[in-house]
This record gives structure tokens, C-alpha cells and sequence, in this order.
């Protein structure tokens, strides 16, 4: 008689996740103890990293599970430095959903981030004006989002290690946190505009139909990251805070056609403001954190 055998053939599908992410943290936690806060600098906003004191810079190609940023204006690195004192670390660049990326990848940085020992998240892009009010230029607090890529870093199984399996996202953009940048952008004499920012997959810029139908639906910015990014954080137990810088009115609002070096540009000519609130943000917000 022959005697049968058994083989499990359970494989779990966060091992080489989880993989990827010690090694992370393990490269992060050469440069010494984890800072409290993350900044996540989006298209054209690079220049707030240039301002760190005492900065020191990897390449994500140095960063094990890293993905590599390709789009013209990011840079594709990890700075850490001081703000009046403190110590942020700063993720120039980042990858997008539209690059063909898991959203594992997407959200790689910020979980390994997370495991290395960091509580808090700033994250900034660059959007479209969505509100009637909003112009180039402008600087909106995010309040709230609306995920309309079709993706989501959760599904499937969910790993306990990264976090519970139904985050809850009510107030996903800390109110306290927010109420820190207002202060901050009180304190620097800038103008500042919140409203609810709609995450779309991209890389095609919205229709005017669209537009219209994300305005109904209550969103003020429009743009191709971050939500994927919070959702994970959140999941991590990062505390969460966003700021939009306004680039080009979207589809349909202005005449102008839209173009990436155009929002590039926009967001350069909006730098020193930038640079001036998260300067004047940041250590309110470790503060808080």
C-alpha cells in the first residue's frame, strides 16, 4: 500500500512584501534614529528638500524595494535634515499607479517608513483647480479624498503585521494636523484653501466631463496620487496631513490645454511660498504628532 503524502501548499502573499520591507528598514536604520515625520514632495516641489539643514541624501535605488521615480520632476530620493531644529525625512519624488506600478510598490516607501519607526506623513502634490475660486498658484489643505483609481493597497488578504484589515478613514486627514498648517500658514502671512482632493488613475488628464461630474460629487483638486499613499499610511498608523499646490485650473475651466512641464512650472513659481509654509508647518506638526 502506498502511503500518500500531504504538501501544504498555502503561500502567503505578504512574505516577500514583508521581505522588502525589513530590508528597508534595515538600510534606514543606518542613518540613526527614525524622525517623527515624513514629507512626500509632489511634481515640481523638490526644492523644499534643497532647503533642509545638515541634509543627507540616498537615491531610492539605494533603498532596498525602492521603486524608481521616472516622471520629470521628481527626483527620486530620500533626504533627511533639520527644520528649525528638527529632524524630517523628506521622499523627493515618488512613483504613480499610471506607471504601470503595483500599488505595493506605490506605497513600498511609506510602510518601510512607517516600520522603521516614523508616526507621521505630510504628504503634497500638484492638482488641478477643480473649485470655481481656486487659481495657479493657490495652496490647499486637504480635508478629505476620493479615491477614483480603481485601486486600492489593501485588497487582498490582509497582513496583521502592516495593520487591521478595515482602517478606518473618517478622519484620515488629521483635523488636529490640519489645524497646524492653518496656524503655520497664519504665521507666514499666506493665503491657504482647503478643500477635498479626487485621486484619479491618470495619466491622461480629466475631461471636462469629468470635471464637472468630480465637482458634483464635491471634490475642489483633482490630481494622479496621494490617495493610494494615505490609505496606507492610515493602515500603518501614520498620522496624515496634505497639502495641494494648485497648478493649472483642470479640464474645461480655463482654455488653456494642459501640459506637465506647465505644471512643473506653476509649481516652481509657487516654491518660495511652498517652501515657506512647510518650514513654518513642520515643527508644529511634530509637535502634535
Amino acid at each position: 500500500m502506498t502511503q500518500s503524502t500531504h504538501t501544504d501548499t498555502h503561500v502567503d502573499p505578504y512574505a516577500a512584501e514583508r521581505d522588502l520591507i525589513a530590508a528597508a528598514k534595515a538600510r534606514l536604520a543606518q542613518e540613526g534614529e527614525a524622525p517623527a515625520l515624513v514629507a512626500v514632495l509632489g511634481s515640481g516641489l523638490g526644492a523644499f528638500g534643497d532647503s533642509l539643514e545638515d541634509a543627507r541624501r540616498i537615491p531610492y535605488s539605494e533603498i532596498p524595494g525602492f521603486p524608481t521615480a521616472s516622471v520629470t520632476g521628481h527626483a527620486g530620493e530620500l533626504v533627511i535634515g533639520g527644520v528649525a531644529g528638527h529632524t524630517v525625512a523628506v521622499l523627493s519624488g515618488r512613483v504613480h499607479l499610471y506607471e504601470g506600478h503595483d500599488p505595493n510598490a506605490v506605497v513600498r516607501p511609506l510602510r518601510s517608513l512607517a516600520a522603521w519607526g516614523v508616526k507621521g506623513l505630510l504628504i503634497t502634490n500638484a492638482s488641478g483647480g477643480i473649485h470655481p475660486d481656486s487659481r495657479p498658484g493657490d495652496l490647499m489643505v486637504i480635508t478629505d479624498h476620493i479615491n477614483l483609481t480603481g485601486r486600492n493597497p489593501l485588497m487582498g488578504p490582509n497582513d496583521d503585521s502592516l495593520g487591521p484589515r478595515f482602517p478606518d478613514m473618517s478622519n484620515a486627514y488629521a483635523r488636529d494636523l490640519r489645524d497646524c498648517i492653518h496656524r503655520a500658514a497664519a504665521e507666514a502671512k499666506l493665503l491657504l484653501r482647503m478643500g477635498v482632493y479626487a485621486g484619479v488613475l491618470g495619466p491622461s488628464y480629466e475631461t471636462p466631463a469629468e470635471v464637472r461630474m468630480l465637482r458634483t460629487m464635491g471634490a475642489d483638486a483633482v490630481g494622479m496620487s496621494t490617495v493610494t499613499e494615505v490609505i496606507a499610511a492610515q493602515h500603518a498608523g501614520m498620522r496624515c496631513a496634505g497639502i495641494s499646490c494648485i497648478t493649472n485650473r483642470a479640464a474645461g475651466l480655463s482654455t488653456d490645454v494642459l501640459d506637465h512641464e506647465d505644471v512643473k512650472a506653476v509649481a516652481a513659481r509657487s516654491r518660495a511660498d511652498f517652501i515657506k509654509l512647510l518650514q513654518a508647518a513642520i515643527p508644529r506638526l511634530i509637535q502634535a504628532l
